[in-house]
């Protein structure tokens, strides 16, 4: 008996040792961090101007990293707060954890250089070279143009320092690994399509503003191959569940029957004073999608993601856009 209490104890510990071993491995090996490009961009006018543009319009960089008033329709950013971070995203909104949103003004991003700012920004790792986890969309803004991430870091550098400190992200297991292993190559420069190509400038548009992170269905954390841009992503909230909109330009369900025209005017209604300043009623439907940040963009690019969406292959997809928290089954 003392024999096997002996071998046993022999064989839990090689066990043990294996499995720190590759712990320890996975953890020296993971994220296969790329080096930050040598870079340096020169803050000109054009660039902080549209480097705002993008941050509160297109990529909704301060949708993330600022706080939203959700006492509003649709969650518009309280003045004061853009780029100060701070907002959670848990495990009431379905995530494997808690991750705190970043502050990015110059008070966090001070002793980062630009090429670390371009780096997470399209690979997914911070300064220290530590996976993001991928609610920060860089698998999409790795498409970006390399004017526009110009832009985005020219702007950034210009926001009032705000010191605010968030936290560190507290990740499930597994996730804690598998995120590890997320972040994406180098980014490669390259340059946005012609503006005058409007349906590849639209799908430009529509991937660095994520619309597919919400827009389309994901099982296991991967789009359902079919139903892209379909809509149907539900998001459970204290009031309700809602469920986004199908894009596709299906008829009956989605935007087939949608002229330009109004799928412009549409955005650009949600840009006034008035829908801005709509103070909700607590426990009331109210929506994420940041209509008032959105309805920003300019005519002509929601013209081109118009003309993108309508290019799509029509899915049916009839969603129930809402349901209320003391009817949901």
């Amino acid at each position: 008996m003392k024999k096997l209490i002996k071998i046993g104890a022999i064989v839990l510990g090689v066990i043990a040792v294996l499995v720190i071993s590759g712990s320890v491995y996975f953890n020296a090996t993971y994220p296969k961090v790329v080096p930050a490009p040598d870079v340096k961009v020169q803050p000109t006018a054009e660039r902080i101007e549209r480097g705002k543009y993008l941050a509160l319009n297109v990529a909704l960089c301060m949708d993330c990293h600022s706080t939203r008033d959700f006492s509003k329709y649709s969650g518009p950013i309280k003045p004061g707060s853009e780029g100060m971070g701070g907002e959670i995203f848990g495990k009431e909104m379905g995530l494997p954890g808690t991750i705190p949103v970043k502050n990015i003004t110059p008070a966090a991003l001070g002793n980062w250089t630009d090429g670390e700012i371009i780096r997470a920004i399209t690979s997914g790792v911070n300064k220290h070279g530590e996976a993001l986890f991928p609610i920060m969309p860089y698998p999409n803004y790795i498409h970006m143009s390399e004017e526009d991430l110009y832009s985005i870091v020219a702007y950034i550098r210009t926001l009032k320092p705000i010191k605010n400190e968030v936290g560190e992200k507290d990740l499930d297991f597994p996730v804690n690994y598998i995120v590890k292993t997320l972040p994406l190559d180098s980014y490669k420069p390259h340059k946005a399509p012609e503006k005058s190509d409007m349906k590849a400038y639209g799908k430009y548009l529509v991937t660095i503003a994520s619309c597919n992170d919400c827009h389309t269905q994901a099982e296991d954390g991967k789009p359902i191959a079919g139903l892209e841009l379909a809509g149907g992503s539900a998001m459970e909230l204290p009031f309700g569940t809602i469920r986004s909109a199908n894009l596709t330009p299906d008829v009956e369900t989605g935007l087939g029957s949608w002229t330009k025209e109004q799928f412009i005017q549409r955005f650009k209604s949600m840009a006034t004073d008035e829908v801005k300043n709509m103070e909700m009623q607590p426990g009331s439907f109210n929506t994420i999608m940041p209509w008032t940040m959105y309805g920003g963009m300019t005519e002509e690019d929601l013209g081109a993601i118009y003309e993108y969406l309508h290019s799509l292959k029509p899915v049916k997809n009839m969603v129930v856009k809402f349901t209320p928290a003391k009817t949901k089954m």
